[in-house]
C-alpha cells in the first residue's frame, strides 16, 4: 500500500504541474489576444516633421553644449519616443558632464500626453498640443504648486531643420515663462 500511495501522489503532482502550466499558457494567450484587440495604432501625422535623427547646431562658442536627439515611433505605432543627449564641456565653474533624457509621447483618453525622465532623476508630465498650422508641437508641463513649470516648443524651420525653445516659469507663476534655451537642430542624413 505504501508504494501505491507514493505512485499516486507522484501522479497527482505531475497532473497539478501540467494543469498549472496549461492554465498559464491559456491565460497568456487570452491576455495577448485582448491586448491586440484594444490597442489601435495612433495617428502620428502631425508629428512627422519630428521623426528622425537630429543634431544640434551651435555656434561653437566655448562652454556651449553639443548634442542631439531622436524621435521614433515605437510599440507598434502606439507611442512616440524621444531620446536626447547634451554634452557640456568643462568650464572654470564646473566639470564636463552629459545630460540624457527620455520622453514618451502617448494618447490617453483622446488627448496627447508625454512623460519625461532624465539622468538627474527629474520626472515631468506634459500636455501636448499641435499648432493650428501643424508647424509646431508644444509640450507644457502640468502646473504644480511650489514647482517650476516647463514649456518645450519644436517648430519647423525648413525641410530638415527645427527651432527649439525651452522655457521655464517660476513656482507660483505658472504662466510667466521665460526663455531658458533656444536652439536649432538639423536632421542627420
Amino acid at each position: 500500500m505504501t508504494i501505491f500511495r507514493a505512485s499516486n501522489s507522484r501522479t497527482c503532482r505531475k497532473t497539478a504541474v501540467w494543469s498549472a502550466i496549461l492554465f498559464v499558457l491559456v491565460s497568456m494567450s487570452t491576455v495577448a489576444s485582448l491586448a491586440q484587440q484594444t490597442s489601435p495604432a495612433v495617428n502620428w501625422n502631425a508629428f512627422k516633421f519630428l521623426i528622425g535623427d537630429w543634431v544640434g547646431e551651435g555656434t561653437g562658442a566655448p562652454g556651449e553644449a553639443t548634442g542631439g536627439f531622436t524621435f521614433s515611433i515605437d510599440l507598434q505605432n502606439t507611442v512616440l519616443v524621444r531620446k536626447n543627449y547634451a554634452n557640456y564641456p568643462v568650464t572654470k565653474d564646473r566639470p564636463a558632464f552629459t545630460h540624457d533624457d527620455l520622453m514618451i509621447v502617448y494618447q490617453e483618453s483622446g488627448k496627447t500626453r508625454a512623460i519625461y525622465f532624465d539622468n538627474e532623476q527629474h520626472v515631468i508630465n506634459y500636455s501636448v498640443a499641435v499648432s493650428s498650422d501643424s508647424n509646431s508641437i508644444v509640450f507644457v508641463s502640468d502646473a504644480l504648486p511650489s514647482t517650476p513649470r516647463f514649456r518645450l516648443t519644436n517648430t519647423k524651420a525648413g525641410t530638415d531643420k527645427i527651432a527649439i525653445t525651452f522655457e521655464v516659469a517660476p513656482p507660483g507663476k505658472p504662466e510667466s515663462f521665460t526663455r531658458y534655451i533656444e536652439a536649432v537642430a538639423r536632421r542627420k542624413k
